[in-house]
């Protein structure tokens, strides 16, 4: 039997929980960085490139069952996230279905409730990047760029809700 330590205060609290596999930094950034790059490959895929959309799908999902979290909030999350990236390939003006991933996100990394307010400025930059970009194509990265970087600092912002709490 293994002996087993106390959590040390102030850590995350997907990092208090036991792992099968692998340590939870390495987790947390694969599975990031397969999340937001599946994602990316996804809404850059276009009828020229199905392999493009078959390969996002599966890294997006792998993310997801990657990230050090509860088995549950994985599994919720990967069938609505991925279905929300596939809908990103109707353009710009769809950013705002970024919402429903960030709370999933929240979710997955056990951030208070108090935290899903968190949401509103992402969902507030997706409605003024639609409305500037509207349909055109070619302002994807853009639009994504713009939200993505308020979904990061809006996760920080999570983060920092919950350790207060």
């Amino acid at each position: 039997m293994t002996p087993t330590r106390e959590p040390a205060a102030g850590l995350e609290p997907s990092a208090r929980l036991p792992l099968r596999w692998g340590d939870h930094a390495t987790r947390l950034w694969a599975g990031l960085w397969l999340i937001v790059g599946g994602g990316v490959s996804i809404a850059g895929s276009n009828t020229e490139a199905l392999w493009v959309l078959a390969m996002g799908t599966a890294a997006h999902a792998a993310g997801w069952c990657v990230l050090p979290s509860a088995g549950w909030r994985r599994v919720v999350a990967v069938g609505p996230s991925t279905l929300t990236m596939w809908l990103l390939l109707a353009g710009p003006r769809f950013v705002i279905v970024l919402v429903a991933p960030y709370l999933l996100w929240l979710l997955a990394r056990h951030r208070p409730w108090l935290a899903t307010l968190t949401a509103i400025p992402v969902a507030g930059a997706a409605v003024l990047v639609g409305d500037a970009f509207g349909q055109d194509y070619s302002r994807m990265l853009e639009a994504l760029g713009v939200v993505g970087a308020t979904m990061a600092g809006c996760a920080w912002l999570a983060r920092l809700i919950a350790r207060r709490r």
